[in-house]
């Protein structure tokens, strides 16, 4: 049973849903329930939701999404940020008028998530979100910081270390350049010519992608000693060109014979906590490139999908006009 005196509102709900797989076109925005918090469970009022593109992947067709264990109809995005409005019996760590933030797989772009307070990333996770981070930044942190720092602890980069990041100015390339600089890493980052800027300013030394990238990363001097590749497999080919060995490449999106992959679920525990600190601290920062109200949901998915922006896109989720 939840407990109704733990409550905060009330009223209609609005989730983005979709009755068929497909692209940006299969979104809708939606009146639904008002979803209720049971034992053990928290209801969170999601103020900002964070887009990835692991979000349009899922959902982009049936034989996908059944990998995700999603069937129709289903909801759309993981990161979000809020507070908690309802909290059930034996939810404990929670009350109600906590801000917190994390990862409700596939639902999150919703006016409200329920989720279990001792939850993964399947019943969704909730962390809370420290003071000196506001919600648009802590609606970024879940999927692409966890994946970051569980890349990173593949190759466990320290000050003696040059590390080359295939796909720097992504979502998770903003967070891996930053946590390999506070490391004590020289970091080297790839992109396009005019992205060289963006890249500095996160700390890297940018380059520009394709044919020539390895003579390109030898003319910054140096030897690279590990390397993260963020987008497929090149980084890799690359990396190897520059006798970097195979136990010291991560890559997150693309599969190659003795090299490591990982993924945000091998991440630590305390993987999310020690970055919103960081973030709180102003020691990280997350570059925040649209925002776009939930009805345009479609348009920022077409954004981000594009891969042309610079920085995480934020869907905003404040009280209906």
């Amino acid at each position: 049973m939840q407990r109704h005196g733990d409550t905060l509102g009330g009223g209609a709900s609005r989730a983005v849903l979709l009755d068929s797989f497909g692209g940006p076109e299969v979104l809708a925005l939606k009146d639904v329930s008002e979803p209720q918090a049971g034992a053990g469970q928290i209801r969170v009022r999601v103020s900002a939701a964070g887009l990835n593109p692991m979000d349009w992947f899922m959902t982009s067709d049936a034989e996908t999404a059944a990998r995700f264990g999603l069937s129709l109809p289903c909801g759309f995005g993981t990161d979000y940020a809020g507070v908690v409005d309802q909290v059930g019996d034996d939810a404990s760590g929670y009350a109600v008028g906590d801000r917190v933030f994390g990862a409700a797989l596939s639902r999150a772009v919703a006016d409200h998530v329920v989720l279990d307070a001792a939850g993964d990333i399947a019943t969704g996770i909730a962390h809370h979100t420290p003071d000196g981070v506001d919600d648009r930044t802590a609606a970024t942190l879940a999927i692409a910081g966890s994946t970051a720092s569980a890349a990173l602890d593949v190759l466990g980069p320290g000050p003696d270390d040059t590390v080359l990041v295939g796909g720097a100015g992504g979502g998770v390339g903003v967070f891996a350049v930053q946590l390999a600089r506070i490391a004590g890493a020289r970091v080297i980052g790839t992109g396009s010519p005019s992205s060289a800027e963006y890249l500095r300013s996160l700390g890297a030394e940018p380059v520009a992608y394709g044919p020539g990238l390895a003579d390109r990363v030898r003319d910054l001097g140096g030897t690279v000693t590990a390397a993260l590749d963020l987008h497929g497999t090149d980084t890799v080919q690359v990396a190897r060109e520059l006798g970097v060995p195979d136990d010291r490449i991560c890559t997150i999106a693309g599969q190659v014979d003795n090299v490591p992959a990982a993924n945000g679920a091998n991440a630590a525990p305390d993987a999310l906590e020690n970055i919103a600190r960081l973030a709180a601290a102003g020691r990280l920062r997350v570059p925040v490139a649209a925002t776009y109200p939930v009805e345009d949901i479609r348009t920022a998915v077409e954004l981000q999908a594009s891969r042309h922006a610079r920085g995480k896109v934020v869907i905003d989720l404040g009280p209906r006009a």
